[in-house]
């Protein structure tokens, strides 16, 4: 796997000490983790363990109670998630958010339409959405066409729309939940491809998922959360699917 040299100069994100409270409820505590260009970080833990309050922390939904987040180095407070996506942070949610009734480029470019002058009007520019989208989908070796509807799709070509709409971007960190929940087996391996070709292209990926065999195909490091706590952080090739299923349950504490 090509990685990045100097793992500490790479780090792309860094969370220290970050706590979210609800009222008298705390979500997370005290989370510490680094996540490097280029990594694939796979997060696991039973519902209510505390993954989406971090993925939404990350992306700029919630701020944390306590703690900081560092990107590229520089701390930030992120407000909204246009803040986070502006530095170059993006998320896959489960649901993908995507039109149905429009075709694969209108769905990469979405709220990002290129338009081009003629005279006092200005045109949606189709040809050269298209000719990008094309592109994105080649750099993802992914087969979806720019002008196919997204009706017609399977669900992973539906996960390439979403992440060629992420590289329209130049996103330096992707949140994927739970991307191969829904789909066919077949589909679940284009997902996996996906991911490894993000990672050759030196971005990030954190991948929250349910499903242990995919975290140990594409993942390098798998964090476990339990109860808002960090359980485990330790390269894929150091743990098992068992390990990472008893720090889920809580009949390993820690490792």
């Amino acid at each position: 796997m090509a990685h990045a040299s100097g793992a500490e100069s790479a780090a792309v994100l860094q969370l220290e000490g970050v706590s979210k409270d609800f009222g008298a409820i705390r979500a997370l505590s005290e989370i510490d983790l680094v996540v490097n260009a280029g990594d694939v970080v796979g997060l696991m833990g039973d519902n209510g363990a505390g993954k989406s309050t971090l993925v939404k922390i990350i992306a700029g939904n919630f701020h944390p109670t306590h703690g900081k987040i560092r990107f590229d180095g520089q701390e930030h407070r992120f407000d909204r998630p246009l803040d986070a996506r502006s530095v170059g942070i993006e998320v896959v949610y489960q649901d993908l958010a995507l039109s149905n009734n429009v075709s694969a480029a209108a769905n990469v470019f979405l709220g990002r339409e290129l338009t081009r002058r003629v005279g006092p009007f200005r045109f949606l520019d189709h040809r050269g959405m298209n000719a990008r989208a094309l592109e994105l989908f080649g750099e993802l070796k992914s087969e979806t066409r720019p002008k196919d509807l997204v009706k017609s799709m399977s669900g992973g070509q539906r996960q390439a729309v979403a992440i060629a709409r992420t590289r329209l971007s130049n996103a330096k960190l992707i949140l994927m939940d739970e991307p191969t929940a829904a789909i066919s087996v077949r589909q679940v391996a284009e997902v996996l491809d996906l991911i490894r070709r993000l990672r050759d292209q030196g971005v990030a990926v954190m991948l929250i998922s349910h499903r242990m065999p995919d975290v140990f195909a594409v993942c390098d490091r798998v964090i476990v959360l339990r109860r808002g706590h960090k359980r485990a952080d330790k390269p894929i090739n150091q743990s098992s699917p068992e390990e990472v299923t008893a720090l889920i349950t809580g009949a390993l504490e820690s490792a």
